[in-house]
């Protein structure tokens, strides 16, 4: 299982003008495109668009609760993508190959010496041991 650590940015608000781009919605998608390949360019892989509430300060003594949209990114920990926990599995699989060739100890018998035996437990009343 790989672990992740993750960015979140601000959604682009408004479009971008580029060479042959015409339009508002063609400018907006252009602003998320450049975004998402510079998050890309630095490892960062696209997971996810949320919106989100945040309550902010309105005047002095109000609060009121706005909605922002968020483009969540994610990454590896580990750079090269190998999980720590598989190699660490990997390595210990190894290991038992090493051992598989000796021969497993033999069973214990379900033999009793004295010394394990319970001693045999005398009656409390004398009219008991007669009987």
């Amino acid at each position: 299982m790989s672990a992740f650590e993750y960015q979140v940015v601000p959604a682009p608000r408004r479009g971008k003008s580029g060479r042959g781009i015409k339009g508002g919605p063609a400018k907006f998608a252009n602003a998320i495109t450049d975004l998402m390949n510079e998050m890309g360019a630095q490892g960062w892989e696209y997971l996810r668009a949320d919106t989100l509430p945040c309550e902010e300060r309105q005047g002095l003594t109000s609060k009121t609760v706005k909605y922002h949209s968020m483009l969540v990114f994610r990454r590896a920990t580990d750079p090269s993508g190998v999980d720590a926990t598989m190699l660490a599995l990997e390595h210990h699989e190894d290991r038992l190959e090493d051992y598989a060739d000796l021969e497993e100890p033999e069973a214990q018998t379900d033999e009793v010496s004295e010394l394990d035996q319970e001693p045999a437990q005398e009656p409390a009343d004398e009219d008991q041991a007669r009987a």
